[in-house]
Parts: C-alpha cells; structure tokens; sequence
C-alpha cells in the first residue's frame, strides 16, 4: 500500500521547523511503523537527502525510545502500544499521516521528531531510589510484601519513561511519570524510608523543568502504552499532602 506522510522536519533547537511531504510506496502491512520510517529513511539517502531523524533503541516496548505524534495521538491510534509495536496493517492504502515530535517545553527539539528527555533523568535523580545495602540478593522471604501491594507496585514499575503522557497533556505534566515512580517504590517496606523526602523533591524538580500542573484531563492515561491508571496520580498528590503537613 501507498501511505503518504507529513513529517515535521527540524535541523537543530534553533531551527524553526516545517512539514514536508513525503510518499512511501509499496509499504507491506507486515511493516512495524519504525521499519516504514527505515524505508522512507533507505529512499532518502539513495538521492542524497538527509534521512529523518527518530529515536529508537529494542523496538519491543521496552525501552521507551521511540515516541512520537502520529495524527495529533502520542505513539498512534492503538491504545497500549508503543511506535515501534504499531503495525501498518492498521492504516489503510492512501492514508496521510502527521508525523510530529513531543510537544513539551520540557523537551525541547533535538532534531526532527528526536526531542531531549533527560528532564526525566533528573526527575528520577531527584528522588526515585532507596537507600538498601549493596551485596548479594536478599532472601525472597527477608521481606514480607502483600500480595496486592506488590501487584501494584509491579504495575506502577512497568512505566518506560517514553514521555507520552507529557507530549499529550494540554498542560505538558509530568504526573502520571512521577506517581508511577513514586508509587512503585512507595508501595514496598524497602521504599518506606525516603517515602516522604522523595516525593517532595520530585515535585520540586518538575517545577524547575517546566512541567505543568495536572488537572485530570485524562489525556496521560489514556495513551500510556503500559496503560498505567491515574490512581498512581492520586496516590503522589496524598504522598505530598502528607510530607508537607509533616514539614519534611
């Protein structure tokens, strides 16, 4: 099939950016949409243009690398997945699509649809760790966790960092990212000791990178491709009400 693709193009952060047109003839529907871009990219550097720029890395989920706006939608029309497990069989012949990076102050443009997400680098620097002693593996049972904590900490852990919920809350927040990581560790005994501290200076970090407030539009978890809820969202704003009526 023939798809016709609009992509933002943009050399550098100084840039000013545009559309360009681009058509990718016999396109298989067996294609993931990064193995599309591959061939769109091929093309390019066979009349000796420049390919478009994506990031990418496992291109099985895992990762969190590959994201982008496809038709206004962070990561396409299929709810639960990434880029990369988005398929062609899922568009039609003909279809046009808008190809356009993360739109966020927080993630300014590196090239093309490559954007500079290291705000959430520093987001988990801030406080998304224990303090455990290093050395061989505990003992399974040295801990006891409840079975429906730990089911809900695994939930909260299965979060890439891929910066969907950012690029499509009209705010541009951070909170479903930041509650799923204070929630997975905030669930287990071993996250018990900078419980407090963590969430606080997590907050705090968000602000000084810019990110928006978030007023439960819903538009985070709706595209989260791990489908994490926004109860990990509730579960941060208590976490911050308690460390703040406590002072710490």
């Amino acid at each position: 099939m023939r798809i016709i693709l609009h992509i933002w193009r943009q050399r550098n952060a100084n840039d000013k950016g545009r559309m360009v047109r681009y058509e990718v003839p016999n396109v298989s529907e067996h294609m993931s949409f990064l193995e599309m871009l591959d061939v769109l990219n091929e093309d390019l550097i066979g009349k000796n243009e420049d390919p478009v720029a994506f990031d990418h890395d496992c291109r099985e989920g895992i990762c969190g690398m590959c994201g982008c706006m496809v038709n206004g939608v962070a990561h396409g029309p299929l709810p639960g997945t990434t880029l990369c497990q988005l398929h062609m069989r899922h568009f039609k012949d003909g279809d046009e699509l808008y190809l356009e990076p993360w739109r966020a102050r927080a993630f300014p443009v590196v090239r093309d649809l490559v954007v500079d997400r290291t705000a959430f680098d520093r987001l988990i620097a801030a406080g998304g760790f224990i303090s455990v002693a290093t050395g061989s593996a505990p003992d399974g049972n040295a801990v006891l966790v409840p079975k429906e904590k730990a089911e809900l900490s695994m939930d909260a852990a299965a979060c890439i960092g891929c910066g969907a919920c950012v690029a499509m809350c009209p705010n541009a927040s951070a909170s479903l990212f930041m509650g799923a990581k204070i929630a997975h560790l905030g669930l287990l005994p071993q996250g018990q000791p900078e419980r407090d501290g963590r969430v606080v200076a997590m907050v705090a970090q968000a602000g000084q990178e810019l990110f928006g407030s978030c007023t439960n539009i819903g538009e985070c978890e709706a595209v989260c491709p791990k489908e994490i809820k926004l109860e990990v969202i509730a579960r941060m704003n208590r976490d911050f009400l308690h460390a703040s009526v406590a002072g710490r």
